[in-house]
């Protein structure tokens, strides 16, 4: 249940909560999660349109990102399984990280290797990759941020780890478009080496996530216990797998241990389903809904800025300079309102903001290449995407339990992807079906779904209601 804070924290102990190790830990950890998402959805898209690929199959294409709604199929892999030469070491939840780093980085230089126009599939193929490793990347990510704080702080872990990602989706967005430009020698025509140079740097920029999973320290949950002559107890993972190459596989013993990993697996949706009850459906719901408008949008926002006659320039000056403002103000904003106000009471205002912000991309495709326009819009969706994105995580975090926290989080964020994901392969056909302002309209008008479920949560399901004071 999200538990309800009774008094204000202190302005000034609201915002000081952000110079803490674990806060910063997560900014930087942040950021490289944030990478690989944009590299496979929205970069690729503008590369692709440069490319000449059309917009149905950019629409399409966009499928490859379910690796990560998706990602709470092998989630329970990370809460149970060790690293074979890097749990010891590092810990369950850092060494699960590295390895997936080290994996987004492989895919990330065959995407830059390949070009589109002559191996589309391949390059589809690889971009899949690199989307299974980012979500597994996110989900010891969420593990170890949820274990590394008490409830009251997930808030504030949530929002730097929010503003990291955010910065990350920008220098993976407006940072790509920018590299790309300078390797193209300023002509605006599609040049395969120059988006080999800009992914290439984008790989190297993982570097940063892998420094800071090296310099951290592993949260408790990660940690084999001690034994009281010293020796190391190994995680459940290699406790289950110690006792598989122990028994002899004919023995009742063996039946028993694989009835015991099923119930493993399935432990954690039992868990959630046992403490909700029925209102795990009115609080799927909502999760499903609340990213919609924002997440719809996005598949084709860079086909859109590429079609309306911005130069990858233009794009990547707005994102770099507004956009960062505006996403690191719009995540400590909400970090900070949330640690004072209560997730409740954020959970409407960001929801409303996040999706009435849409109506000005529909405004700018009426005007044309408005480089004016394009700021407001930049800025005023990364201010409130900042806030929502922070809010929601926040909320998130508070629905899981610890004992579960890799797979129970990354079930609820897998269903929050799920279905705009899903509808969001068909975007290329709705703007040539309807154009772009009535997409972007029809989008905004979806953010309603979310505010109509925020009021039934809080309504019906118990610890969501707002604190009476």
């Amino acid at each position: 249940m999200i538990p309800v804070r009774e008094e204000p924290a202190p302005v000034r102990s609201a915002w000081r909560v952000y110079l803490e190790p674990a806060a910063l830990r997560m900014l930087v950890l942040g950021f490289a999660a944030g990478l690989p998402l944009v590299l496979i959805y929205g970069t690729l898209s503008f590369r692709l349109r440069e490319a000449g690929i059309a917009r149905p199959t950019i629409g399409f294409l966009s499928w490859v990102a379910f690796a990560y709604p998706c990602k709470f199929v092998w989630a329970p892999l990370l809460d149970r399984l060790p690293v074979p030469g890097l749990s010891g070491r590092l810990g369950r939840r850092r060494a699960w990280l590295l390895l997936a780093q080290c994996a987004v980085i492989v895919g990330l230089l065959l995407m830059a290797l390949i070009d589109p126009q002559h191996d589309l599939a391949l390059l589809a193929g690889c971009a899949l990759f690199t989307a299974i490793a980012g979500a597994t990347q996110d989900i010891a990510l969420d593990a170890y941020r949820i274990e590394s704080a008490g409830v009251e702080r997930q808030a504030a872990l949530a929002a730097a780890y929010q503003t990291g990602y955010r910065v990350g989706m920008i220098w993976a967005g407006a940072g790509a478009l920018w590299i790309a430009a300078r390797a193209a020698d300023g002509t605006t025509a599609y040049r395969h080496e120059a988006w080999m140079v800009s992914y290439g740097v984008m790989a190297a920029s993982m570097l940063v996530g892998m420094i800071a999973v090296a310099c951290s320290q592993e949260a408790a949950a990660g940690k084999p216990e001690k034994t009281a002559a010293g020796g190391a107890i190994a995680p459940p993972g290699e406790e289950l797998e110690g006792a598989r190459q122990a028994a002899p596989t004919t023995s009742p013993s063996a039946h028993r241990g694989r009835s015991e990993q099923h119930a493993t697996l399935l432990a954690p949706f039992a868990d959630f389903l046992r403490r909700y009850r029925w209102h795990a459906v009115l609080i799927l719901a909502l999760v499903s809904s609340y990213r919609f408008a924002n997440i719809v949008m996005g598949v084709m926002a860079n086909p859109f800025y590429h079609d309306i006659g911005f130069t990858k320039d233009q794009v990547a000056a707005v994102s770099k300079v507004y956009g960062v403002a505006m996403a690191l103000l719009g995540g400590f904003v909400g970090g900070a309102l949330t640690l004072r106000v209560g997730i409740p009471r954020m959970m409407w205002g960001a929801a409303l903001v996040s999706s009435a912000s849409i109506l000005l991309y529909a405004l700018l495709a009426t005007r044309g290449p408005d480089l004016t326009l394009l700021i407001v819009a930049v800025s005023t969706d990364n201010f409130a995407e900042g806030i929502a994105g922070t809010v929601f995580i926040g909320y998130l975090s508070g629905l899981t339990n610890r004992e579960f926290s890799a797979t129970q989080y990354a079930f609820l964020s897998s269903v929050m992807l799920l279905v705009p994901k899903f509808f969001g392969g068909f975007t290329g056909l709705a703007v040539d079906a309807f154009g772009y302002p009535a997409f972007f309209c029809g989008c905004a008008a979806s953010g309603s779904v979310a505010l109509v479920l925020v009021w039934a949560t809080q309504r019906y399901v118990p610890g969501q209601r707002f604190s009476k004071r």
